[in-house]
Order: structure tokens, then sequence, then C-alpha cells
């Protein structure tokens, strides 16, 4: 049975959703903005500003935390089911040019969908500014799998997501753009060195991937590059593709997982249904690798994903190839982005609502996928374990002070170090104090707060100890630190 993304179904789901936030981990929290109508994309601008598309035309800017009351730009589009303004892309160099680029079903006859680039005055696009960069194919009269998702790779490309249309005979022929991954220049040509280049022709040369069905969202990993591709299914898988140049993903000769050797196999799927771990509509991805690292150090470098239907986010491992919960109770979620503060921002097109999610708990940090702490000898800089007295720092007792890292745990003014407490536990469950000597901002890392501390007499040797902090009446989690 073909699944419409914004269907009659999920509307029904809204009364089982929050109709407003999500049921998040401990420790962190959400605001919400209010007063859009069915978003359906954003993007955020290199000066923090955040633009959403409304299905039916309008796309919104937020400023300063505030929905602003002008629209940048209203387009005339189809917005009929699963049509309207649904994508959009900020120029690489739009700090100097102010180019941004919008994907959105024309509302002329014959309907098709379009891409085209806009230039930015303010909060505003110059008027008549609109330049048209590609043109897809002509559509049929179903009004979904429109895909929409459009984003600038790493190296400078436009890549441009097509749903084929509710046709998936489009998925598999190069006759047209239909249920493909474009990748084209900035100004519309396309590159010579697309996969299908020499294969395809005309406008059809920008397949760079296909054999998808509706990829509504894809996101790049910032560093890496890495591209993953959410392809929303039919009756029973949904997916994660590895995006890679000249992949054939199989649809409709293939859903979920294959070992099909002409079709690239998804690196993850879920199964249909509404629950913590179904659904019925991948929308969403987002990778934590910010400028600015503020959720637990666990998450960089893993992949944000949601489902419109069951209402959660989930968060994908790259490596282990493995998903686990994040938040639930979310009223249809159709996208997300990692900020360059280091919050998750989603669209919940039930809830017209734009949510950021922080997190504000005091932490000690530590290495990656472990319980032991970044730490180092204040004087030395070497790991543990560490010795109770150390003949080389300079002071006159000779006792070993470490430096511990925290986040969330700035002093407010009129504060010093004594506001912060830090305390060790040995596996006898026994405490120990630990004096805290400094507590600062580490340098070029606003998010990032060093404490040092000396460690006691008494502290037990041969042995790790669990250390943890506390600042304002809370406690940090508990870390490992190795003494010998």
């Amino acid at each position: 049975m073909l699944k419409h993304l914004f269907s009659a179904i999920c509307f029904l789901l809204v009364a089982i959703c929050a109709a407003y936030g999500a049921t998040l981990p401990v420790g962190f929290t959400e605001i919400a903005i209010t007063g859009l109508s069915n978003p359906t994309a954003m993007d955020i601008a290199p000066d923090g500003r955040i633009f959403v598309c409304q299905q039916g035309g309008s796309l919104r800017v937020f400023k300063n935390g505030v929905l602003l009351s002008t629209p940048f730009v209203t387009l005339n589009v189809d917005p009929n089911g699963e049509r309207g303004l649904l994508g959009i892309a900020f120029d690489p160099n739009f700090a100097n040019n102010g180019f941004l680029y919008l994907y959105y079903t024309v509302a002329t006859t014959p309907r098709h969908n379009r891409v085209s680039r806009f230039t930015a005055n303010g909060d505003v696009a110059v008027a008549g500014s609109e330049t048209i960069i590609l043109e897809l194919d002509n559509l049929s009269s179903a009004t979904n799998h429109n895909g929409g998702a459009i984003h600038f790779g790493p190296d400078g490309k436009l890549y441009i997501a097509v749903g084929e249309n509710a046709n998936s005979s489009n998925s598999q022929t190069l006759a047209n753009l239909l249920g493909k991954v474009l990748r084209i220049n900035a100004d519309g040509t396309i590159p010579p060195d697309n996969p299908f280049f020499n294969m395809a022709s005309g406008n059809n040369r920008s397949i760079w991937a296909m054999g998808l069905r509706n990829p509504f969202t894809f996101a790049f990993q910032p560093g890496t590059g890495r591209l993953f591709i959410n392809d929303v299914g039919q009756d029973t898988w949904e997916e994660i593709n590895d995006g890679i140049a000249g992949s054939n993903y199989g649809w409709p000769n293939t859903e979920g997982v294959t070992t099909n050797p002409q079709f690239r196999s998804p690196l993850f799927v879920y199964g249909h249904g509404i629950g913590a771990t179904t659904g019925c509509a991948i929308a969403g991805g987002a990778f934590y690798n910010p400028t600015t690292v503020t959720f637990p150090p666990g998450f960089v470098g893993q992949y944000f994903f949601a489902d419109l239907c069951s209402g959660w986010i989930r968060v994908f491992d790259p490596i282990s190839n493995t998903a686990s919960s994040f938040a639930t109770g979310i009223s249809q979620p159709v996208d997300l982005k990692v900020g360059t503060d280091g919050s998750l921002y989603y669209l919940s097109r039930g809830s017209s609502a734009l949510f950021r999610v922080q997190f504000n708990e005091p932490m000690l940090i530590p290495e990656t996928g472990s319980d032991i702490a970044v730490a180092l000898d204040s004087v030395t800089l070497v790991r543990d374990p560490f010795s109770l007295t150390n003949l080389f720092n300079f002071s006159a007792d000779h006792r070993t002070r470490i430096m511990l890292f925290g986040m969330n745990m700035e002093l407010m003014a009129g504060e010093d170090s004594s506001a912060v407490t830090v305390r060790a536990e040995d596996a006898g469950l026994n405490t120990f104090p630990m004096p805290v000597e400094f507590v600062g901002k580490v340098p070029g890392f606003d998010w990032l707060t060093e404490i040092v501390v000396r460690l006691p007499d008494n502290l037990p040797t041969g042995q790790s100890v669990l250390v943890s902090a506390t600042l304002r009446g809370k406690t940090t989690n508990k870390v490992r630190v190795r003494v010998q």
C-alpha cells in the first residue's frame, strides 16, 4: 500500500503524541517557538538565523530566538499532498553573496519541482532575484514522493534528493531525474565527473545515485563529508543509506537489506509499526559534529534521525551500525539540524513549532565510550595513573594536582573555586574530599571548564576511584581516575 509522507494516518497519531515537546534523556531540556504552519524543512544560516520552509510557500526566519513576522519570501506553489516548498540550502559563500536555494513545486501547468536561487537582503529576499537553477521532470497526478532535501556537499556542489513520484519504475532509469540524488554546480551546470555523465544525456547527467523511493532527508557529516540518505519505505522498511557516487539503492527491486551485488544495501533499517523502534516514515537526519560540543562526548559523530509517525528521535552509531533511543512523544517531526552552538533543533509539524534541545546538567568529561576521566597532571600534563606526590610540580608540599574538565560548570558572578566541591569514591564506597584549587574557562573553548584538584593524603593507591563534582546543588556523573 502506498504511503504518503504527510498522510492521514499521521494526523490520527497526533492524539498519542505530546502537543508540545518531547520526553528527553536526563539532563536535556528544550524550548519551543511556535507560530509555524505545516513546516517541511529548515537550514541554519552561518550567522545563526534559522530558515524554515512552510509547505504553503512561505520561507520563515527565526532570528535571536524570535519568529519574524515577515517571511523571507513567499512563493506561489502547489501545496497538495506532499508537494509545496520542501527544501532549502545556503550557498557556501552565503556570508558574501547572500545566495540561498529553494526546492518547490510550481503552481503552473505542467506541475513539476524546481530548484531556484534567491538573493538575501537582510531578512528578506531581494525582489525579483529568483534565478531558476534546475527544472525537474513533469509530475503525474500523484502528489506524493517528491523528496525535496537539498544541501551543499564538502565539494561545493549542490546535492538534490528527488522522489520517484509514486512510480517505482522511475527509480531504475537514467532517462529522468525521479527517484535519484542529483549533483550540480551552484549555477545549475553539471559537473563532468558525475558518475553517469557519459551514460545519460541533458539534465539527466546530473544523476549522482539512483534506486531511491522518497529520499525526503539526507545529511553530510561535517569534517568527514560522509553522506547518509534517508529513504522512506513502502510497507516494510525505512532505510539509512551510505551516500556513495554511482550507487543503486535497489528500489523497487529490493527494499531493506539486500545481498544482491547490483544494489547497495542500507547501513540501517527499521520496520513498520507504531512503537519505540518502528515507524512509517524516516524524516530528518543530522550528524552531531558541531563547532562547539555541548552534548556529552558520546554523542560526537553520531547521527540523529526521526520518524514522522511514531514521533521519536533516535541516534545511529556509524561505527557499530546500531541505534538507540533519544527522544519520544514528538508530534510529527519532519527535520533535524545541529547548530554550531551544539544544540539539536527539530521541526514538529504537528506542533507547528521549532524546538531547541540543549544539555544543561553539569558533567565531568570522560574518554569517548568510557568512564575514564579526561584528566591531566596540572604540571607535567601526563595522563593517569597518578601518584599522590610529584617532586616536579614545584609546590611546597609536592602533592599531585590534576586537571579535570567539565561542561555546564561555569561560575556565576561573585563565585570562585569554593563553589565547586569534588570527591572521590573507592571500591569500598568510602569517600574522600578532593580540595579544589582552581575553576575557570579553558582558553579557546568557552564551553569547557577546567577544575584543578589536589589529590588528598588519604586517597587509596593502587586502584581506581570514581570522582564527581557538585556545583550549586547539582552533582555530575562519576568518572574514573587511576591512582598509583
